[in-house]
Order: C-alpha cells, then structure tokens, then sequence
C-alpha cells in the first residue's frame, strides 16, 4: 500500500474511532474464523511489513483518540466543590416566656414566686412588670393575691409580700423546685408547703430579707428583690421546664376580642383592654380604672389564660373574720375548660394536668397545645362560679 493510501487510511480510522467513542479493540469472533477458515489464511498470508504498520498505527490512534480529551472538557468532568453552609445555633430562650435569654444565657437559677397582696390597701404593687408569669388566685372573702413567679428577669423591688396559701403548692408545684417567699402562714399550709417539692423563703424569719419602703404601713409594708430571695439558695442552679409553647404565628382562627371582664369580686372585678399598638392587654379595675404599679407602669401582658377551677373551702380558718381556706382542684388529673387570649383574639381550650410535678396543658379541639406569644403571662384561676364576659 502506498504512503497515500496508509494516510487515508489511517485518517478514516481515526475518524471512525472519535466518532463512535471506541477506544477498546474489537473482539476476536472465533467462531466466525472456523466457519470460514480460508478468511484466516487470506490474512495471514498479507506481507508483514503491512500487517506490523497496521498494527502500529491502530495502537497510536486508539491512545491518540482516548488520550486527546481538550482541557476545557476535563475541567468540566471536575465536579463543583460542595457548597458552603454556615450553622447558625439557636438562641437560648427564657423557659417561662419564649423571649430571648438576657445577655445570651438562661440564667442558672430556679423559678422563684413572692406573694403578693391585691386587697385595694395593697396596691400599687411592686414588680409585677418584672414578672415571667402571674397567676391571680382566689383567696377567702372573694379577694385574689398573686403569685408572681421570676427566673430571667430580676426586680429591684417586690411586694407587699403577704402570707402563703394552701393553693400556691398546686400553682408552684408544676415549676419543678421552686423558692416561695412570703411572710408567714398558717401552721397546716407551711406544713403543706415544707412536705412539697417547693423551698420555703419566710421572709418574716428576718428583717434581713425584708425591704420596708417609705410611706408604707403594716401589713403591706413588707417588700423584697430577687437578689434577696435567691441569695437565699445560692446552690441551687436548676431552670425550670417550660410550661407554654411558644410562636408568633397565630394558632388558627380565633374570635376577635376586645374587652375581657373577669368579676372576682367587687374589690377584684378585672378588666383585660387590647390595646393593638403594644399588642397587649392592659389591665383595669372597674372598667376604667388603670391598674398602675409603684413605677409608673401599668399591669399589661401579650397573653391572658382564663382557667377555669373547681374550689372548695376550709377546713381551716385563714382570717380573725372566719374566712375559710380555699381549696382548688388544681391536680392530679385535674381538668376544665379554659381560654386563651391573645393577639386580640380568643381560642377555646381545655386544660388537664397529671401529677403536681406535671405542667398544666392547654389544648383545643384536637388536643393540640395551644401556643402562646412570646413574652410574659397572667394566667387568671377563675372559680367555675364566676362568669367572664369578652366583648368583640
């Protein structure tokens, strides 16, 4: 064959190879040469010199063709790097608000309660605006105190302080091992109390742990802080679990609210105002009457939760008036309707709780917890006798 001819033909192979991609010698079909043997030794008997250039010539087109992939095709077989993602964790929340933790950090410390009087002679009050939550209880005699219960936030100033109640330990007792200050209390309640999960800060045991600000007189002379209470128990550093979900999304469709009246009593008749500039409810007596605290501030909060109890009275006498101590079915499996009111809406619920150590659950229709908005809470015990009233 001529010089010609082997670079034509050489040329047309290598076409043939790049085109089809074939870069592996084709199979010996030795079958095929048993049927027709003379094909073999057509062949063989071509001269050597042609069939040692054929071969040479295969061979480097076939490296030439699997060998000659362009750069730019290369860098594109290179897979992507994986792209990069920034972890970001959570930031801590205050367990009894949903509110970021100050400072970045849960403080280390338990839930901690002070009782304090809201007979008309103990108002303004002090500190209330400090407060994670605020439960409002009936006491005898139809007046309420509360229990105002702190853990991320401290108060300078808290009070009047007042005598503990049989109730506080079903109230309390849901917060894991909180600290209770009071001043004094009847001998079956303390017994009660020191018999619960709940540590027991008498402030009356010493003026030490009392505050007495000017123009105040007994028995609502009585104040206290938070540094005070918890320098009671330095050691202990357990938060406590939550007792809320939280979320800014509204649950669902609610009814509109704007005016919740909760009559405890003619010295206790309560009315929750939205107000949707602060998104909360601002709280007033008599409908017209702001409930201010000591600072200037009025009592407000993102979240009312109306529960609904069963109360009994007695056995013991709790006042020189013969005022019976109130009871309520608070635990275990305790259960009853309830409201929830927030972002100016109201949503029907139920509540149930198990043991003492168990947080009460709210849920709806589909046992679902209802979530709260982030931020304080003043959940309202309400006597199943008395009615309350929201108006849209």
């Amino acid at each position: 064959m001529s010089g010609g001819r082997r670079r034509q033909f050489a040329t047309h192979l290598q076409h043939t190879i790049e085109c089809h991609h074939f870069c592996s010698p084709r199979t010996y079909d030795r079958g095929a040469e048993m049927k027709n043997p003379d094909a073999h030794r057509t062949r063989a008997r071509r001269p050597l010199a042609w069939g040692a250039l054929a071969s040479v010539g295969i061979a480097g087109l076939i490296l030439s063709a699997c060998s000659s992939t362009p750069t730019a095709h290369k860098a594109a077989l290179k897979p992507d790097p994986p792209p990069t993602t920034t972890t970001t964790a959570p930031k801590p929340s205050c367990p009894l608000t949903g509110l970021p933790a100050p400072n970045g950090a849960v403080p280390q410390r338990p839930a901690m309660a002070v009782k304090i009087d809201n007979y008309p002679a103990g108002r303004p009050q002090a500190g209330l605006d400090k407060a994670d939550i605020v439960f409002e209880e009936p006491v005898e005699g139809g007046i309420t105190r509360y229990a105002a219960v702190f853990q991320c936030q401290d108060a300078a100033l808290i009070g009047p302080a007042r005598s503990a109640r049989n109730i506080d330990i079903g109230i309390l007792g849901q917060l894991g091992n909180p600290l209770e200050a009071h001043v004094g209390g009847i001998n079956p309640v303390i017994a009660n109390i020191d018999a619960s999960p709940i540590q027991d800060v008498n402030l009356g045991a010493s003026d030490s742990l009392m505050i007495h600000p000017a123009g105040r007189v007994p028995p609502d002379a009585d104040f206290t802080s938070t540094s005070i209470v918890y320098g009671t128990h330095p050691t202990m550093n357990t938060p406590p679990q939550p007792l809320f979900t939280y979320s800014t999304d509204i649950p669902g469709a609610g009814s509109p609210v704007t005016n919740v009246n909760i009559p405890f009593s003619g010295t206790s008749n309560v009315t929750w105002h939205w107000n949707a500039t602060t998104n909360t409810f601002q709280r007033f007596y008599n409908a017209l009457q702001p409930d201010m605290l000591v600072d200037g501030a009025q009592n407000q909060t993102p979240n009312v939760v109306v529960q609904y109890v069963q109360i009994s009275y007695g056995p013991w006498v709790e006042n020189s008036e013969g005022g019976l101590e109130v009871q309520a079915d608070l635990y275990p499996n305790a259960s009853g309707p309830a409201m929830i009111y927030r972002n100016g809406q109201a949503f029907q619920a139920t509540w149930h709780r198990g043991a003492l150590g168990q947080p009460t659950q709210f849920v709806n229709a589909f046992g679902v917890p209802i979530p709260l908005e982030p931020g304080t809470t003043w959940v309202e015990l309400v006597p199943s006798t008395v009615t309350v009233t929201a108006t849209p």
